[in-house]
């Protein structure tokens, strides 16, 4: 990574806090994830940006959330979105500058938001410096020495050095050509070939990013989101995989331990990184996406001295049925409450189809989002079940995560213009994957048509909005009280006002099959009817929120409901 430029190097102000009494905010946060390419647009280029995000401030502080996780910023070819980094010490053009971070960054502090921030250590840009060196330089340099450069497989080297494929389709290695013009070395990417995996066992590699963190740090960043947390570490002696499929080969499919995934070297990776966190007052945060089947082992993760919360792929997954979330809940909090690490929960993200589309579906089951849909979804159905799925989520003890559009309501767009169509699996999958765009479409604010207000009337942003999402924006949905950002409204405003809710008590209730029925402390009550049938409720209840508008003994289908019991 290069080091700091002359604009980094100036004094820096960092950002004013209001939080130094709340070191382990992270415990119950709720998290809202912006997508900063379609978050909002403040100059009218069709890209969501710092300027368009520092105007929408008011907004995230209303809703109620108390942190926001932003998608890179960094300079990138943006050849995945931004996760293809060239400089991590920087802010891509595209998104505004390091004095807009520090005014966000200001403004966010003082409407009590915190700010992370995604981090990409596996891999960098092939137009990172360091890359472009090791292209230039020969076999067994310095230079190659940061990534994972290896000879070739057969007579001639003209193999791929082991069968592992890319996460985003083809082969995991690209051959080079030397400076003599003959083919030569091949390097390692186990995403796109614009994102040249880095070789942790190298100390320059650690160092680095070590800089990278207190850069951020010291301007006031709360935190980070580690991306691809699992993977850092490759076994050196880089083995064939029994059945090289990047999702069915996962890590529980090795007893021995996988060559890429989980590997235990990469703990002391995290126990390194939260060494620095702990030296800041307050200290900063990590959250990991670690996409592990096994909660033991995610839990390796956060323990004391490692990160602080892990994403919670198992709920994210779970189909739309009662024993599947409650047999996810219980081996989270199994996993997680020994090592003192409370559980987080989440329903979408960027990478993943939206809940409202998967929860249309016949089978709501998690769906990879780079293989194609089949058949078309029941999206007043999955709305209604996304609606439950909200304070089921809310009502949980933990963290959550919020996707930005989910609290509107937002669908998959399936119907996006193949000429259009950024995601590298589109291309590398030969045009046939349609991959992630669909949940990335940019956010519906304000008007009847397009762009609706986000960005400038007449500008075009980067992927097109669905004219239907005029009833969608939030202004509209601002003004109907039964809308799904109301429901959200309400629900945070109530995770934060009601003191069960508050606390770390949980306990499952007797239920009827199909159902979820919990007690959060004393008194509070959330029911989730999953089943087909109604679930009789208590008759003396006091009904403090529901999924739906309607009111009476029992809960319908597909509903939820957080109630009090009278005291004794």
């Amino acid at each position: 990574m290069t080091s700091p430029r002359v604009t980094t190097e100036r004094s820096v102000t960092v950002a004013g806090r209001r939080h130094s009494a709340e070191p382990d905010w992270w415990r119950r946060a709720v998290i809202y994830q912006v997508y900063l390419r379609s978050f909002a647009d403040g100059n009218g280029d069709g890209i969501g940006d710092l300027e368009g995000l520092r105007s929408r401030l008011p907004y995230l502080a209303d809703l109620g959330v108390d942190a926001l996780w932003i998608t890179p910023w960094y300079p990138s070819p943006m050849a995945d979105g931004g996760y293809d980094v060239a400089d991590y010490r920087d802010v891509d053009s595209l998104f505004g500058t390091l004095d807009d971070v520090a005014r966000l960054l200001a403004e966010a502090h003082e409407r009590h938001l915190r700010l992370l921030v995604d981090i990409v250590p596996n891999h960098t840009s092939a137009a990172h410096p360091w890359f472009r060196a090791a292209l230039e330089a020969p076999p067994g340099s310095t230079e190659r020495a940061r990534y994972l450069f290896r000879d070739g497989c057969g007579p001639d080297g003209s193999e791929p050095p082991n069968n592992w494929v890319s996460a985003f389709g083809g082969p995991a290695w690209t051959r080079v050509t030397e400076s003599n013009g003959h083919p030569g070395q091949w390097y390692l990417h186990l995403f796109a070939p614009e994102q040249p995996d880095l070789d942790w066992s190298n100390p320059e590699v650690r160092a680095d990013f070590e800089l990278t963190l207190r850069f951020w740090f010291d301007l006031g960043i709360d935190g980070f989101r580690i991306d691809v947390a699992m993977s850092l570490i490759k076994d050196p002696a880089l083995p064939d995989l029994d059945r090289p499929d990047p999702v069915l080969d996962g890590p529980s499919r090795w007893a021995d331990g996988h060559p890429y995934y989980d590997r235990d070297a990469v703990h002391e990776v995290w126990r390194s990184w939260r060494r620095i966190a702990d030296t800041y007052d307050p200290p900063r945060t990590f959250v990991g996406e670690v996409a592990l089947t096994s909660p033991n082992r995610l839990a390796a993760y956060v323990r004391q001295d490692e990160l602080h919360t892990v994403f919670n792929f198992d709920f994210l997954k779970s189909p739309w049925e009662a024993s599947a979330i409650r047999e996810a809940v219980d081996a989270t909090r199994s996993a997680l409450d020994p090592v003192g690490s409370p559980s987080t929960w989440v329903l979408s993200n960027h990478d993943e189809p939206r809940h409202t589309t998967r929860f249309g579906f016949p089978d709501t089951g998690w769906r990879h989002p780079l293989l194609p849909d089949q058949g078309e979804p029941d999206l007043v159905l999955g709305t209604r079940r996304a609606r439950a799925a909200a304070l089921l989520l809310l009502a949980l003890p933990g963290g959550a995560y919020i996707y930005q559009g989910e609290e509107l309501g937002l669908w998959q767009v399936r119907d996006l213009p193949d000429d259009l169509l950024q995601d590298p699996t589109f291309r590398r999958s030969g045009h046939v994957i349609r991959g992630r765009d669909g949940c990335r479409v940019p956010m519906p604010w304000e008007g009847e048509r397009p762009p609706f207000g986000f960005g400038p009337e007449g500008s075009q942003p980067w992927l097109p909005q669905p004219a239907d999402w005029r009833a969608y924006t939030v202004a509209a949905e601002s003004e109907t009280r039964a809308s799904m950002l109301e429901l959200y409204r309400e629900a945070l405003r109530l995770r934060r006002s009601e003191a069960p809710l508050r606390s770390e008590r949980f306990d499952w209730c007797d239920s009827p099959g199909g159902t979820l029925v919990f007690e959060r402390g004393e008194g509070f009550t959330c029911a989730v009817n999953l089943s087909s049938r109604p679930l009789a409720l208590p008759a003396d209840r006091v009904t403090i929120l529901r999924s739906d508008d309607t009111a009476g003994a029992g809960l319908a289908p597909d509903t939820a409901e957080w109630f009090r019991l009278p005291t004794p």
